[in-house]
């Protein structure tokens, strides 16, 4: 969780909120909408609450997962789920079956600067990163805001060690 300033040894990954791919999938609900269509069968459609963030990868080999580095500037939940690598956003819808379990949850309480996780999820979570790494420059998620938080209010990465 937030801790120090990574080590020289280690590589800080921030998630960064990819604005365009939020509005594509966003127009693409609206036009689904607008035209009484259906989605295709096992679509993932993006839920307000919902926005799409990436993380460049600027080392794709030798990463071994440190910790999440994630704060909410107030109480709330952030749900970051990811997505498998045969999602190609240019090209394709995302499908449900491309979502990858587990989730990382964390959350703030009111009255409470500290910030807790599911923190066997997510560090099996993390530890996935580190092989996806190897085959993908970048990777996507899908970040569910809840309980009074949105994208202003989130600061997140992820902190690897190089090997």
């Amino acid at each position: 969780m937030a801790e120090d300033e990574p080590k020289p040894t280690q590589l800080d990954m921030p998630l960064v909120l990819d604005e365009d791919l939020t509005k594509q999938m966003r127009l693409r609900v609206e036009s689904l909408k607008r035209h009484g269509r259906k989605p295709q069968d096992g679509e993932k459609l993006l839920q307000p609450a919902e926005s799409v963030y990436r993380i460049d990868f600027i080392q794709q080999q030798r990463l071994q997962f440190e910790r999440w580095d994630v704060v909410l500037d107030k109480p709330g939940k952030v749900t970051i789920t990811g997505t498998s690598q045969i999602w190609t956003p240019d090209l394709t819808n995302l499908m449900t079956r491309q979502l990858l379990d587990p989730a990382a949850i964390f959350w703030r309480k009111e009255d409470s600067e500290a910030m807790d996780w599911n923190e066997a999820d997510a560090l099996e979570f993390g530890e996935r990163l580190s092989e996806l790494a190897k085959i993908r420059k970048v990777m996507y998620f899908l970040i569910t805001f809840s309980e009074g938080v949105e994208p202003a209010n989130l600061k997140a990465s992820v902190v690897f060690s190089r090997l």
